[in-house]
């Protein structure tokens, strides 16, 4: 599965239609499956029927394929013409729908009132161009639809919701769905605005191998994360399990290696030394017991022993504080050839000058895990421009510096030296929250040192950390915490994702608190 933007989309869509399949059969099989797909969820609402609004694109004629389709199956069904249809096979699924027998209205008057509880968002799909308002009749239908979903109505939107940038997500529609049945392929906004999206189902609509022209990114999916994760042998020891060190705890900041650790245990590390401030060294020992100790690196002989010569895999950066930090990060860079991961302040200390990392990194599997905030300062760039380009920068930021890069956030994106990347849709707003990040790096070491591949073990990581946080709370997330997310841990690692019932090809949660 493939999370792209809009063009992408089209070349994948075209790729089918070149190859032999009717652009009017594509448009059949979004309407059918959507339709049996709200069939399946709303059946206590659809006994006061379904509204559906209609625009003039062949988002519209999607729309019209719904209607049939649940016209036919016995459903009330309403349909607010919200413009002309304006493309043949808009015309032709019109056309149809009325010989059928399903109801139109003026939209004015559909939209403003109706029994419905349910409304189909058929408006306008990935029709908005960037930086556009909306206006006219298109402006009415979507302002009247928001109102309907304020009185209660829930909105299942399309493809993408109407008033949505299918690229960057930014909104001018107003609409909050409480689905989206998106077709063929993910589209960039579905993974950057879940509050607007509500749930999204991804349906396959035929595209076959044809959706790799859209040159999107990889999404991370149930399957794929059990398919990837390293299994740990029936006749494992410690240190078949691996050995990670992590490298941080500043004094005062002990708890960021301490939670780094603990994530670091419940992801499956034979053993985890923590290697720290001196003056943070009790707090360490007293706070996980199951993890070794040491203090920083004073020579290089101190090095050799409590890093280099001893850990499978290193992780610098939680709580490392940016008092001398990059003399220590340098140091632990020339004295060792482990698997690495940089985060937080080891990071701060390269801002401006990210490039000088490649040297140390470009022979080692090597993961990079700024948050936007660390990311603009490695890049030289603001945190707004980090977020308008993440799905482009990281790949670039990885090409900089020789090593992977995973740039957290709603999304996560995980991208390669060679410049692919994954997409992470997993995570809620429990994460939301200090410490976060030390998991992650926790948990991001362990499997980089049980798999030796620095992308593949951050885009699990991201997988894992958000999953958790995930069968933690979805929506409700006051009052959870990091130790909550720790606890859930064991839980992602034994999950068993069963196959998507067909046509469906992916899931995504609503997440975050309702407004």
């Amino acid at each position: 599965m493939y999370v792209a933007d809009a063009a992408g989309a089209r070349a994948a869509d075209a790729a089918a239609i070149a190859a032999g399949i009717p652009a009017r059969a594509l448009m059949q099989r979004a309407g059918a499956g959507a339709a049996a797909e709200i069939a399946r969820r709303f059946s206590d609402e659809l006994g006061h029927g379904i509204l559906v609004a209609t625009g003039a694109g062949n988002n519209g004629g999607d729309g019209w394929v719904v209607a049939s389709a649940l016209h036919a199956a016995g459903i009330a069904v309403r349909v607010a013409e919200c413009l002309p249809a304006a493309t043949p096979d808009a015309r032709a699924e019109r056309e149809a729908a009325i010989a059928a027998g399903v109801a139109t209205d003026a939209a004015r008057d559909a939209l403003s009132s109706g029994p419905e509880r349910i409304a189909v968002d058929a408006i306008l799909g990935t029709g908005l161009r960037p930086n556009t308002p909306l206006e006219g009749d298109v402006a009415r239908a979507v302002a009247a639809l928001a109102t309907r979903q304020r009185q209660g109505t829930r909105i299942v939107a399309l493809d993408v919701p109407s008033g949505m940038n299918a690229d960057d997500g930014r909104d001018v529609g107003g609409l909050r769905c409480a689905l989206t049945l998106a077709f063929g392929t993910l589209k960039r906004c579905h993974v950057v605005s879940r509050a607007g999206c509500g749930e999204i189902v991804l349906l396959d609509i035929g595209l076959g191998p044809h959706a790799a022209a859209a040159h999107g990114a990889t999404l991370a999916t149930p399957g794929w994360f059990r398919a990837s994760l390293p299994a740990i042998a029936a006749d494992a020891h410690k240190g078949t399990r691996k050995k990670v060190a992590i490298v941080g705890g500043a004094e005062g900041m002990a708890g960021a290696v301490i939670l780094a650790a603990r994530a670091a245990l419940r992801s499956g590390a034979g053993l985890v030394k923590c290697v720290v401030a001196p003056e943070s060294l009790r707090a360490v020992q007293e706070a996980e017991p199951a993890a070794l100790a040491a203090a920083w690196p004073a020579d290089d002989a101190a090095l050799e022993r409590d890093v280099a010569g001893w850990a499978d895999a290193i992780l610098v950066g939680p709580g490392l504080g940016r008092a001398n930090a990059r003399a220590l990060v340098e140091r632990i860079l020339r004295g060792t050839r482990s698997p690495i991961v940089l985060d937080a302040d080891a990071l701060n200390a390269f801002a401006g000058d990210a490039p000088a990392l490649a040297p140390s990194l470009r022979e080692r599997q090597a993961l990079l895990t700024p948050h936007p905030a660390e990311f603009a300062r490695l890049a030289g760039l603001g945190v707004d421009a980090v977020l308008e380009r993440r799905f482009s920068l990281p790949a670039q930021l990885a090409a900089d510096v020789a090593a992977a890069v995973l740039l957290k956030g709603v999304p996560t994106i995980v991208s390669s030296r060679s410049g692919d990347s994954i997409v992470v849709g997993e995570g809620t707003p429990v994460l939301a929250t200090g410490g976060a990040g030390d998991l992650l790096g926790g948990i991001a070491v362990t499997l980089l040192a049980q798999t030796n591949d620095a992308a593949l073990a951050g885009a699990l990581a991201a997988y894992a950390h958000g999953k958790a946080a995930w069968l933690v709370s979805a929506r409700d997330v006051r009052g959870y915490t990091l130790d909550d997310v720790l606890l859930a841990l064991p839980v992602v690692w034994s999950l068993r994702a069963p196959a998507p019932r067909p046509p469906v090809l992916a899931e995504l949660p609503a997440v975050g608190e309702p407004a």
